[in-house]
């Protein structure tokens, strides 16, 4: 139980999660109070203000929230987010709710309390109680805090709108069945909607009455319960578990619903979901290879181009407005029969809508439960030594908690000053994995690995292909994929800043220009009143310059090398003042995308401005903010990356670099395993992709309103075999 937040007061039950000597993860229920930027920890709830708490901790605005996903720990599911502190990446709390709409609702109390003026900001996240939090252990990783699971309502501090964008809606109606909308993607040319491609994306419409979080349980659910709704559905199976949004599925389908002499199909899907900060679901699906499920016999595997779930509240939350979007290749082996017979196909399996709708109809709220159950996710019938040794291993982790709890209350009684539990944390009780030659060899050759369907397998001759290597072993072993090694050249490098071509009629491949600024909505002048955002009408600086490179390291502080175009205008004793937005995309080749803006008055003449300049990195990191859009492409890439404002430094690592005429923010993708995730989507349709940015200080005060755009671009088509060797 969670009691919302009241006048900035949140409080309830949360579960620690921590871990012992063998890695093995265990919770402990504890009641939490936020109140003015603290948070207090109770065994049991207080029945007075007066009561003192077992540990309190100050959220400061050095401390982050990162939302983990789901996590089965001893066969119960929790929604898991973590604090640390970016100053001690040894100061942390990992933290578990029950449901999904509970972890949001802290996550999002925290979040404002991060953004909340502190008296003592330097300060590291510590315990101001008798005993400092007991945390969580990893390992012996010492770099698995930094790598961080963060997704959209963490990774992007989104507010709480539908769009910062204004863009056209491509989707087109055709049609409605079974009270389902259906509407086709169209073409820009297709203004009516009449042409059909040979794998139609489509989409089909309703309203459901159910929560968001219940339909959301009920779509991810893999168990009994699906039966009652999916008649496409026969059997499924979670073939990696990747993080806490993101899994392999293998899918078989009835055949009792396709064509008569149509053979079975299946599917294998990466599935990836988040949560909105308005409460919106989105889950996403599409077809990769994976080597530990290829074809089977019996089965044609059908390729999910892209597919999904948006599942929107309405009607105060009691309602849901569900979009359920697929564009199947079905593989048909008969070219006549692959338009209308696919198209046929692809609308009937959408009418597991209008099933899920009656369903929670007949239901009336008494929704599915067995999503609860870490079981629910894969039925599998053990053999009864089996189960003997689960039940052991149950008593034995059983045994060790209460030992735990023991250990904690005599913690808490004892006043022999030891602050921290972490010294004990001896490398005599660690354990590592050392890997075999086997291993080693499987590292570069994509070992249980897993590839987009729609990308074509790497070749070593090819400087064009993607997705060659792995990060790193831990990576490799849950299955991540980043950039091919590229083959090396000699450095090319000419001048900084001018290394990606520009184009301002984006008809070339591989060019950037600026985005129109009318796209982008921001705050007015009126915004703390009727939290209304306007058009932007212009952009604060010129964009002058974009650099796409590649190499074995990470570039910093590009505006400092003697070839870069800010130099040179220092060179000249040009008044001018640079701006630098370096996003830093991780791999074993490192690719940087940098943009380069310019401003051309004095820097003392936008106050904003000035202050974000030459203000710290706390203060920088909670204004600075970035919106994004695909202009065009894939329905699943624009899905993923959204069209919500976000603050990035609340999240993302970010370096600043202050120079006499520049300020480069180099954005550090990498630091986040989820948002690396979703760049390695966006990376295999690179090629096919328009992507629009707009970047603005935040005005957190009446006097900073209306915000103003510092600067736009657009990048048509990038090619990672066109960046450029530094």
């Amino acid at each position: 139980m969670v009691v919302p937040p009241n006048d900035g007061k949140m409080e309830g039950w949360l579960f620690i999660i921590r871990s012992h000597r063998f890695g093995l993860q265990f919770s402990r229920r504890r009641y939490f109070i936020l109140q003015e930027n603290y948070l207090r920890c109770y065994k049991t709830m207080p029945i007075s203000q007066e009561e003192e708490p077992l540990r309190s901790a100050k959220i400061d605005s050095y401390i982050r929230i990162t939302d983990n996903g789901r996590e089965s720990i001893n066969r119960k599911v929790f929604f898991i987010f973590t604090l640390y502190n970016i100053l001690n990446e040894n100061d942390h709390l990992k933290l578990g709710a029950s449901g999904s709409e509970d972890a949001g609702r802290w996550i999002r109390s925290l979040q404002n309390a991060v953004l909340k003026e502190c008296p003592n900001p330097e300060k590291e996240f510590m315990s101001f109680s008798k005993k400092n939090w007991l945390p969580s252990r990893f390992g012996s990783a010492k770099r698995a805090h930094r790598q961080r699971s963060i997704d959209y309502y963490s990774f992007l501090h989104n507010e709480a709108v539908t769009s910062d964008v204004i863009a056209p809606s491509p989707w087109k109606i055709f049609g409605c069945r079974n009270g389902l909308r259906l509407f086709k993607e169209a073409k820009d040319w297709d203004s009516r909607g009449r042409h059909w491609d040979d794998h139609p994306a489509i989409m089909a419409v309703g309203v459901l009455n159910g929560t968001p979080e219940a339909i959301f349980h009920t779509l991810m659910s893999l168990g009994a319960s699906r039966s009652e709704w999916d008649f496409c559905f026969y059997r499924g199976s979670v073939v990696e578990h990747l993080d806490g949004h993101t899994d392999i599925l293998h899918a078989k389908l009835y055949s009792n619903w396709l064509p008569w002499g149509m053979m079975r199909r299946d599917f294998l899907l990466r599935r990836y979901w988040r949560r909105e900060e308005d409460g919106t679901y989105v889950i996403l699906y599409h077809s990769v290879i994976h080597k530990k499920c290829p074809p089977q016999n019996g089965y044609v595997r059908a390729c999910l181009k892209s597919g999904g779930y948006v599942i929107t509240p309405v009607n105060k939350g009691r309602e849901s407005l569900v979009k359920h979007m697929l564009a199947v290749n079905w593989k048909f082996w008969k070219v006549y029969l692959r338009q209308p017979s696919g198209r046929s196909l692809t609308i009937r399996m959408l009418e597991r809508l209008a099933a899920l709708r009656e369903m929670f109809q007949a239901k009336a709220g008494n929704y599915p439960s067995d999503f609860s159950s870490a079981d629910s996710e894969v039925k599998i019938m053990l053999p009864q030594d089996e189960v003997e040794d689960i039940k052991s291993e149950d008593k034995s982790q059983q045994k060790f908690e209460l030992n735990a709890d023991l250990e904690e209350d005599e913690a808490e009684k004892t006043t022999s000053g030891r602050r921290s539990l972490m010294s004990l944390n001896d490398a005599s009780d660690e354990f590592f994995d050392v890997p075999d030659s086997g291993e080693m060899i499987a590292f570069d050759h994509l070992e249980n690995g897993w590839f987009p369907e729609n990308m074509s397998q790497p070749r070593l001759s090819s400087a064009a292909v993607f997705v060659k290597k792995l990060h790193d072993l831990a990576v490799q072993k849950k299955g991540y994929m980043d950039f091919q090694e590229l083959a090396k050249e000699e450095n090319v490098v000419t001048s900084f800043g001018n290394t990606l071509q520009k184009d301002s009629a984006c008809s070339l491949p591989c060019s950037w220009a600026p985005a129109d600024p009318t796209t982008f909505l921001i705050r007015g002048e009126n915004y703390f009143e009727d939290n209304q955002k306007i058009k932007a009408e212009g952009t604060l600086m010129q964009m002058v310059g974009a650099d796409w490179l590649r190499s074995d390291r990470r570039e910093d502080d590009l505006g400092s090398r003697a070839e870069s175009i800010v130099q040179k205008f220092a060179a000249r004793g040009r008044p001018e003042f640079f701006f630098i937005v370096n996003i830093q995309v991780p791999g074993v080749t490192q690719h940087t995308l940098a943009l380069y803006y310019m401003l051309k008055t004095p820097l003392e003449e936008t106050p904003l401005l000035h202050s974000f300049v030459n203000g710290d990195d706390a203060f920088r990191n909670s204004r600075f903010k970035l919106i994004p859009y695909i202009s065009k492409g894939s329905w699943i890439v624009k899905q993923s990356v959204g069209k919500k404002a976000c603050l990035v430094g609340q999240a993302l690592e970010m370096n600043y670099f202050r120079g006499k005429n520049y300020l480069e923010l180099d954005i550090d993708v990498g630091s986040s395993t989820v948002a690396r995730g979703v760049v390695s989507l966006v990376l295999g349709y690179l090629n096919h992709l328009v992507i629009e940015m707009a970047f603005v200080i935040q005005g957190n005060t009446e006097d900073e309103l209306p915000e103003v755009l510092l600067g736009t671009c657009r990048l048509n088509n990038l090619d990672a075999s066109k960046s450029v060797l530094v």
